[in-house]
Parts: C-alpha cells; sequence; structure tokens
C-alpha cells in the first residue's frame, strides 16, 4: 500500500525522524523513500501478485476510534477496510485466484485500547471475506481451495487462536541490507538452514535503508528514491532467484516494485518449469 502514502500524515517511523513531521521537505523526503510500490492495489492483483505484506496503523486523536491506516513510514491517505473491500470485490470476481493477505506491526494499537482494535478488525475481515477465509487447520492446496470455493488467506501478526479463520504470522526473511549481494546471502542461508517445512515463508527481496547516519547516503542523493534504486538492483536479485529456485523451494517470493523487471512471471514461471 506504500503507493498511497500522504505527503500530509505525520512520520510515525523511524523513530529518530518523529520530531521532523511538521517540515514539508523532511515529510517530501520520506514519501521518496518509503513509497516502495507505485501501482494501487487492483493493478497489482491484474498484473498477478497473490501476496501482500499489509502494515496497519491507527492514527493518534482520529475521531473514529477504530479506523485504521495501512504506513511504511506515513501513514496512507485511504483506509484499511475500504482497501480491504477492494481485495475481496477482486477475490469474488476471481474465484480461483488465491490470496495470501499478511497482517502485521499494528503501529498505534495503545494497551488500553488494543484488544478492542484487534477484535474489531479480525471481526470485520470475518464477515467481509466470510465463506471464502480458508481455514488454519486445513493444508491449502489449489484443488482444496477450489472444491471449497475458498481464496483468501489471512494471516495476523497477533495472536488469534480462537478465530480459525485467520493463521498466525508468516515468516518473512530478508537480508536487512541495501546491498543485493547481502540479501542473496541470507536468503541462501535461509533456505539451506532456516526454511521452515509444512508452512508458508516469505523470502524478501526488498533492500532496507540502514537506521542510523548512514541513511544519509541515500536520502541525501536529490535526483534519486527508492523505486529507482530497486530497479537497478532487481533485474539482478531475480536472476539469483532463477538460479536458487532450481535448488531450493522458494515458497512465497516477495519484493518492491513488484510491476517493474517481469517480476510476476519470473515467479510465475518458477511453478511451471517444475
Amino acid at each position: 500500500m506504500s503507493y498511497d502514502l500522504d505527503i500530509n500524515s505525520s512520520i510515525i517511523e523511524p523513530d529518530k525522524l518523529k520530531r521532523l513531521s511538521k517540515i514539508y521537505c523532511a515529510r517530501k523526503i520520506m514519501l521518496k523513500w518509503a513509497a516502495t510500490q507505485e501501482e494501487t492495489i487492483t493493478k497489482q492483483l491484474d498484473a498477478g501478485v497473490r501476496y501482500f505484506d499489509l502494515r496497519i496503523a491507527r492514527k493518534p486523536n482520529d475521531t473514529d476510534p477504530t479506523r485504521l491506516y495501512f504506513y511504511h513510514g506515513l501513514y496512507t491517505r485511504t483506509d484499511v477496510e475500504t482497501v480491504l473491500r477492494v481485495i475481496n470485490d477482486w477475490a469474488e470476481r476471481h474465484p480461483k485466484e488465491i490470496l495470501i493477505l499478511a497482517l502485521s506491526n499494528f503501529k498505534g494499537f495503545d494497551k488500553k485500547i488494543a484488544e478492542q482494535l484487534h477484535i474489531h478488525l479480525i471481526n470485520f475481515i470475518k464477515a467481509l471475506f466470510g465463506a471464502r477465509l480458508f481455514l488454519r487447520r486445513d493444508t491449502p492446496t489449489l484443488r482444496s481451495c477450489w472444491d471449497l470455493g475458498r481464496n483468501v488467506i489471512v494471516s495476523y501478526d497477533y495472536p488469534a487462536n480462537q478465530h480459525p479463520e485467520i493463521w498466525s504470522k508468516i515468516a518473512y526473511y530478508y537480508g536487512n541490507s541495501m546491498d543485493p549481494a547481502k540479501v542473496e546471502s541470507k536468503l541462501c542461508q535461509v533456505l539451506e538452514k532456516e526454511r521452515p517445512y509444512q508452512c508458508f515463508f516469505v523470502c524478501g527481496l526488498n533492500l532496507t535503508l540502514p537506521e542510523d547516519a548512514r541513511i544519509l547516503k541515500y536520502i541525501l542523493r536529490l535526483c534519486d528514491n527508492f523505486t529507482n534504486v530497486i530497479q537497478r538492483s532487481l533485474p539482478k536479485l531475480l536472476q539469483w532467484v532463477k538460479r536458487q529456485a532450481g535448488k531450493s523451494p522458494m515458497n512465497i517470493v516477495a519484493s518492491d516494485v513488484v510491476t517493474r523487471d517481469n517480476f510476476v512471471s519470473t515467479i510465475v514461471q518458477l511453478n511451471i518449469s517444475k
């Protein structure tokens, strides 16, 4: 959802930059480096994206106590319920396409209201997607999803064991670096030694900005932005994916700017080639 970030939003991460929220230039720089996708959710779905990393936040002092937004450095303009309805409409029109929605982080869920917010959001998800939610006790295959008419899996990074429709957190592995070689090295380690079995996991090709003073090396490039950086590195990372996939199953593969560089078609081809 980072294509939808609001430049008028306060900065909510990283913590060291929050105090700069009132400065327009700071928010403009944040927008350039936090916008890691460029197409709408519908266009991403149409392009073949089937896994979504959705980070949830509540704005402080919001007049609606249960209204939530997505965030990535800044809040989104569009609220969570509106976007989930768009996804549900798409899933309804494409019953054989399996979507995995991973909800996490939950910024601004203060202790006094956290439980109420989680209950509200989970109940909304259950009511919205209804019979399309695949139950966590079952093993999803294409055939079982199609036979049961279930094509949405919701992963939720908060204990929700009393809800059989809600899956627990899906492990997400990434290199935590701006260096593609380090990203490859970390994911190789995961695939060789740490790869979970009998469950979903994500290999994230994402590059990650440093959280210390080294970040200035990137964000002070006036003619650059995160999308450009990713576009320069993604072809190399996709070549690594194709080589690696022959050795070890990749499961879910995630990336920034997923509609560029034939990312989706490359990942789909890994399934066909097997």
